[in-house]
């Protein structure tokens, strides 16, 4: 798939997936107050594409832009409440590269490191109280995890190494979707619901795989400044907003073909320096990833954009099965 064929629709997520709109701006009759200027024009995939790179970069080239996640893991299985397993942190850093026909290419990549609830410490190893097992935790390295915006794009779902697969669709008008959320707030809402071939097949992977296929939703909220959209001296828009995901195990939980799944439910936030990231965040990601606290190079673009159980099954060998 070409990188042309992209469509962030949120342009405000570390994990920076295609998604298709939950909601839509007011008719063009009845636009709210703001969205069509002084500086931009919202409506338009022109100013679309302003509001989107500032939110998700900087359209000042010579400027990073970083970006947290921050939240709980869930558990759900049968007859019980869900269960509250573990938090996760989002390290995530973006630089813009415009292009001579007025699209961005948006250099990006992020890490996902898993912490525990009280200590907020990164995790090297948890007891995973489903199976009476302590695991090793393995953190998620996306690098890259590129986005692209531009006035015309292909509405598409991620491919994945083309594990998902889905019909292709004409190329439509971009459009971020925001609504009026009072108070000088505008949302931008967003969801996405995929089910594909998993990375991890049992066979190879009993006690990694949940199954055959992967289920996973997604949705997004960002929540932006109409003010500072509307600045012009303002290359680089902050932004704030949720995330929630559902999705099957974790491979490094080893909970193999069990029923349930697991949830993720969070806050996300840019910054303009490292200093946004939480202290024990950016010191582990400091050790272990310093490359992943700077916006890859442009040579970059032209890798793949892999899903982290793609990456699993790179770096990661099966587990031998549990002793009796």
């Amino acid at each position: 798939m070409d990188r042309r064929d992209m469509l962030i629709l949120t342009g405000s997520l570390a994990t920076a997936l295609s998604a298709i709109p939950m909601a839509t701006a007011a008719a063009t009759s009845d636009v709210p107050a703001g969205f069509k200027g002084p500086y931009i024009d919202l409506t338009t995939p022109k100013g679309s594409v302003n509001a989107a790179v500032r939110i998700d970069a900087n359209l000042d080239e010579s400027k990073q832009k970083w970006s947290s996640v921050s939240g709980i893991v869930c558990g759900v299985t049968d007859g019980a409440a869900l269960k509250d397993l573990f938090g996760f942190e989002v390290v995530s850093v973006a630089r813009n590269w415009a292009q001579p026909d007025g699209s961005h290419r948006v250099l990006h990549r992020e890490a996902i490191f898993y912490t525990d609830l009280a200590t907020g410490d990164i995790l090297r190893s948890w007891k995973n109280p489903y199976i009476d097992e302590a695991v090793e935790v393995v953190d998620v390295i996306n690098d890259p995890w590129n986005h692209f915006f531009a006035e015309q794009v292909k509405v598409f779902e991620p491919d994945y190494g083309g594990l998902n697969k889905s019909a292709p669709k004409p190329p439509k008008p971009f459009s971020n979707n925001f609504i009026d959320a009072g108070n000088g707030m505008v949302h931008n809402r967003t969801s996405i619901n995929l089910y594909y071939k998993a990375a991890l097949q049992p066979d190879t992977w009993p006690r990694e795989s949940s199954g055959t296929m992967n289920r996973v939703s997604e949705f997004f909220t960002t929540a932006v400044k109409l003010a500072d959209l509307q600045n012009p001296d303002k290359t680089s828009v902050l932004h704030t907003g949720s995330w929630a995901r559902v999705t099957p195990w974790l491979p490094w939980m080893l909970m193999g073909q069990a029923p349930g799944h697991i949830v993720y439910h969070s806050t996300h936030h840019s910054f303009d320096s490292l200093d946004g990231f939480k202290p024990k965040v950016r010191s582990h990601c400091e050790k272990l990833y310093p490359h992943m606290l700077e916006a890859p190079p442009k040579a970059f673009w032209d890798k793949p954009n892999l899903s982290s159980l793609e990456v699993y099954a790179k770096t990661q060998k099966p587990k031998p099965p549990k002793k009796p």
